[in-house]
């Protein structure tokens, strides 16, 4: 092995020597050096040169050919003769680039790697044994050491006083046989290693070696079939065929014999059941509407995609199909927390990739859909981008998010800490807004906090005694806890309040630095609360079989209390009738006694009771709808330091081993949201799945089988938080966005520019017309596979990202001229520019290179929202797309249904379209109307957008500004017949013109 400043070297006994990455150690480059095996190589400057064997009729038979590869070129150049048969070479970087090429039997040449060799120079090694094992060259490049068979080494120099490297590393040598010092070995564990025990080398039998009278041999038992590769088989004569469940490594099949099963750790697998052919059986557990959702494609895509099948509220989903889609339920959370929500569409500021603009922009989104599923993929653009994300492993890759490799219960409790502490730092660099002054005029946060420290942080006082008796005490915060579980075997029962007080309120030994002592010792750490957060987000850290049984386990304790609690006994064997069930509910009929099924695997509650003791303790408790009927409402408290959080929203993991699980949320909706989407002010519990939204009992929310349905990630809020504040929005987006900005890109002032900026007297108003038009490119290509019938089946769409968008003036002096031009800087991988289509060439959007005015998608995106917000009205050729990419619209079922209001879009795509007919290309419509040829080699935004706008006013014109629907009509009429004579091509030869008729249509209004 060799290395450089810019590969890592490895040689093969194949001959081969390949060159690999410094960082990644993937192979880069590959010489195919002998054709028998490699001996030595070295390496220096630019050059590589390797001796070694080549194959020959009797064997292999060393090459007196050394082969020298120029590493500029990766290629091979004049191999170098040499008169000894070479085992070993090394560079001797003097004045020359010298090679010192040694064989076996000790003769020794030196030679020029691009020059002849020369007899003369011809050395020969006295060795002590008959060979030479090895050979190097001092880091001064002034000796030379031999090693021979017989252990001997023999050096040469070329001065009397040769100079070596004085700071060269310490030999390690293996520590001599510790065997008294070895601490004891407990034979009672199972997985204790034996090699632990130093044993000394001996020539006897050892015990573990049985003499063959008393062994046989047993071949080990075949696993058993997969059963859903059993149920899914179709035979053929006697072959069965049936598709690969993956439910198992490629190529592996785990062995395990049936007693030692239960010591494998299950926790991660579903129960299978056998049941009938119609149900499959690893979704046997799993309620459908818990079962990952996915999209089904067709030709026109997502447009006969029925959404509403999967949600029939106004409340809007969001689609699983984009790359690290697996928080799209945190994301739901956040949104539905209404102080969260009101910060964040009030947050904007300069930064390109700011978590907190991109989530406001996508919390805008969901506020104007009605039940129409909404895409994060601006947001999720820039949640790749930050490389916090990438080195705590939150980025998924393609391959790994579609097998479920990943462990998405760990990976979205990670999530919520990296999104809360984001969004944290955003908020602290910003001026805290108007909106959030709390009700008593007070300020809603103290300086140099922000409103999210505000609403998640807890304060603490981490306190460190140490033997000695000194005590450390520092102040700190944190914005979520994570569960602590007890260390008990014995199966005592635990309140979930008894859980969280030991998580909140953590004593732990541990080793830490004590200044008095000057050294690490063992110290006693504990956490004061000083105070408590208005949001308490608990992760709950059930990631192995061990916390699942706890839950399973205190599940059931508290099934029993309860049933004890209303007045039965409860049975292994037999459950209670529904009207028996009923009988046990108090005679004066005040609770409402839950049923059966409501109290199955229940153990979290629905409120929590804290109270801060004036000894720095904290009292936590359950806290039921009784508790508040005896103790009044827990409003007049908080006065003396008790606060009662309800449970807001549950991110649960469902596990299924064969897609590998996804993550659902269960969420309390509030009146506020109800009274916008629906116009009825009350509470309700929902179940959000990606784009399946469906309301559920509340128990639903806290009932978690432990086979199927873990519980990740809890939200607990004050009672009473919205009316604490004024939760008022204002839009942050001024018209300064629509003023000149400068380019991201180096070489744009070499070029004229492509549009003006509006002025201050130009801006746009209310109705008036701009013509838009954008252009894209391809981030990842279609995943598609071909049916056993011939048709194609898309599992997953191309991923595409705008690369420029162009706004044209639609009225005035300037009408026609650009006042937007911009090309989107991208830091992601473009496999397609789609040149042809789109114009866009590589390097046009590099800032680097790029002679383009070069901006970021947050930009343009503020402008887009600008002009949408003022209420001016888009005339484009098919915008339904340009808004998607975008990320400005939403799917609504076999329609559409645009963020941008509907009287706002002309569509010359469905102006001059009719009903049950094709839609017709801007090329062919501007040949047609206009007289124009466009688009002869690739797109030109500008271009298109100016035709659209002509087009309009030929519209506005034919149809007479609408007031004439039946002679329009004539006219389409004329153009599907014109289109269907010539295959709806634009015609080629200059001297074709355009089959206007002067009676009917008017001249072409000049831009």
């Amino acid at each position: 092995m060799r290395q450089t400043n810019r590969f890592f070297f490895c040689g093969h006994t194949s001959g081969k020597v390949s060159l690999r990455d410094l960082r990644t150690f993937k192979v880069e480059h590959e010489f195919d050096a002998f054709s028998g095996s490699l001996s030595d190589f070295d390496v220096h400057g630019n050059l590589l040169a390797a001796c070694g064997f080549s194959s020959r009729l009797t064997g292999l038979a060393c090459d007196r050919f050394l082969k020298v590869y120029d590493l500029r070129m990766m290629r091979a150049i004049t191999p170098l003769q040499v008169h000894v048969d070479p085992a070993f070479l090394r560079f001797i970087p003097t004045y020359t680039s010298r090679l010192a090429i040694i064989s076996q039997s000790g003769q020794c040449q030196f030679c020029e790697p691009t020059g002849l060799a020369n007899p003369a120079d011809i050395f020969h090694v006295n060795p002590v044994g008959p060979l030479l094992m090895t050979f190097d060259v001092s880091a001064s490049k002034q000796a030379l050491a031999f090693g021979d068979s017989e252990g001997c080494v023999h050096l040469w120099t070329d001065s009397p006083e040769p100079s070596f490297n004085p700071y060269s590393r310490e030999t390690e040598f293996a520590l001599p046989c510790l065997v008294d010092s070895l601490p004891p070995l407990d034979w009672s564990q199972d997985l204790l290693p034996l090699s632990l025990i130093p044993v000394p080398l001996t020539t006897d039998t050892l015990l573990s070696d049985w003499p063959a009278a008393n062994s046989a041999p047993a071949p080990r038992r075949a696993p058993p079939v997969d059963a859903e590769i059993l149920r899914t088989m179709k035979k053929v004569g006697f072959i069965g065929y049936a598709p690969n469940p993956r439910t198992k490594l490629r190529n592996q099949i785990p062995y395990r014999l049936k007693e030692s099963d239960s010591e494998f750790d299950s926790f991660s697998q579903v129960t299978e059941s056998p049941v009938g052919r119609e149900e499959e059986p690893h979704l046997h557990m799993v309620s459908k509407k818990y079962r990952k959702v996915t999209i089904k494609y067709s030709k026109l895509g997502l447009e006969d995609f029925d959404f509403k099948h999967y949600n029939k509220t106004l409340f809007a989903g969001l689609e699983p199909h984009i790359p690290n889609a697996y928080c799209n339920c945190m994301i739901q959370v956040l949104y539905f927390l209404e102080p969260v929500r009101c910060l964040i569409q009030n947050h904007l500021c300069q930064k390109e990739f700011c978590l907190a603009c991109e989530l406001g922009f996508l919390f805008h989104m969901l506020d104007l859909s009605r039940g129409d599923p909404c895409q994060g993929s601006n947001f999720l653009r820039a949640f790749r981008t930050i490389p916090e994300a990438s080195a705590l492993g939150l980025i998924l890759a393609d391959s790994d998010e579609a097998s479920g490799k990943g462990n998405l219960a760990r990976l979205i409790q990670r999530w919520n800490r990296f999104i809360l502490t984001q969004l944290h730092q955003d908020m602290q660099e910003l001026e805290v807004p108007q909106a959030y002054r709390g009700a008593g005029g007070s300020s809603f946060c103290s300086s140099g906090d922000s409103v999210i420290g505000q609403l998640f942080s807890c304060e603490m006082e981490n306190c460190s005694l140490c033997r000695c008796g000194s005590e450390t005490v520092r102040a700190s915060s944190t914005l979520l806890f994570t569960l602590s579980y007890p260390d008990d075997k014995i199966g005592k029962n635990y309140d979930f309040a008894q859980v969280l007080k030991r998580s909140i309120c953590l004593d732990q030994n541990t080793q830490a630095w004590c200044d008095n002592c000057e050294k690490y010792q063992p110290t006693i750490q504990t956490r004061n609360i000083r105070h408590l957060p208005d949001i308490l987000v608990i992760n709950c850290e059930v990631n192995s079989s061990k916390e699942a049984d706890f839950w399973r386990m205190q599940a059931e304790v508290a099934f029993k209390i309860a049933v004890k609690k209303h007045g039965g006994e409860i049975s292994k064997n037999k459950e209670f009738a529904l009207a028996d069930w009923k009988e046990l509910g108090s005679p004066e009929g005040v609770l409402v006694c839950p049923s059966i099924e409501e109290l199955k695997n229940v153990w979290l509650p629905f409120s929590i009771r804290m109270k801060m003791t004036k000894n720095k303790g904290l009292d936590v408790c359950n806290w039921t709808d009784g508790d508040e009927m005896q103790w009044g409402p827990a409003r007049a408290e908080e006065e003396h330091g008790v606060y009662v959080y309800d449970l807001m929203a549950t991110v649960v993991h469902i596990l299924d081993s064969r897609t590998g699980g996804s993550l659902v949320a269960h969420i309390k909706v509030g009146e506020t949201y109800h009274q916008r989407k629906e116009g009825v002010t009350h509470q309700q519990w929902y179940l959000f799945n990606d784009f399946l939204i469906e309301p559920i009992d509340k128990h639903e929310a806290v009932q978690f089988d432990m086979n199927w349905k873990v519980p990740a990630i809890l939200y607990y809020v004050k009672r009473n938080l919205n009316s604490r504040y004024n939760l008022n929005i204002k839009n942050p987006i001024e018209a300064s966005v629509l003023l000149a900005e400068a380019s991201l890109a180096r070489k744009q002032r070499k070029t004229h520019t492509t549009f003006i900026p509006l002025m201050l007297n130009e801006m746009p108003q209310i109705g008036d017309l701009v013509g838009l038009d954008a252009e894209f490119v391809t981030l990842n290509e279609e995943e598609a596979e071909l049916r056993s019938d011939g048709t194609k089946s898309t599992i997953k769409p191309s991923q595409m990202s705008v690369a420029r968008i162009t706004c044209v003036r639609g009225q005035g002096p300037n009408e026609g001229i650009p006042f937007i031009d911009d090309y989107i800087s991208t830091q992601e991988q473009v496999v397609d520019y789609l040149t042809q289509y789109s114009g866009i060439k590589p390097g046009d959007l590099d800032a680097k290179i790029s002679s383009k005015h070069l901006t970021t998608l947050k930009s343009t995106y503020l402008k887009l929202r600008f002009l949408i917000d003022i209420g001016v009205k888009f005339v484009g050729h098919g915008l339904q797309k340009d808004f998607r990419v975008i990320n400005l619209m939403v799917w609504q079922g076999s329609f559409k249904s645009l963020l941008v209001p509907k009287d706002q879009v002309l569509d010359t795509v469905y102006l001059f379209h009719m009903p049950r007919k094709r839609m017709i290309s801007l090329r062919f419509l501007a040949w047609y109307f206009l007289d124009l040829k466009i688009q002869g080699e690739t797109h030109d935004s500008i271009e298109d957008a100016r035709t659209a706008l002509q087009l309009y006013r030929k519209y506005l014109e034919l149809s007479k500004n609408g007031t004439e629907p039946e002679s329009f009509h004539k006219v389409l009429k004329g153009l599907y017949e014109k289109g269907r004579k010539m295959d709806w091509k634009v015609p080629e030869p200059e001297g074709q013109t355009s089959p206007k008729n002067a009676a009917v249509f008017s001249s072409v209004l000049a831009l």
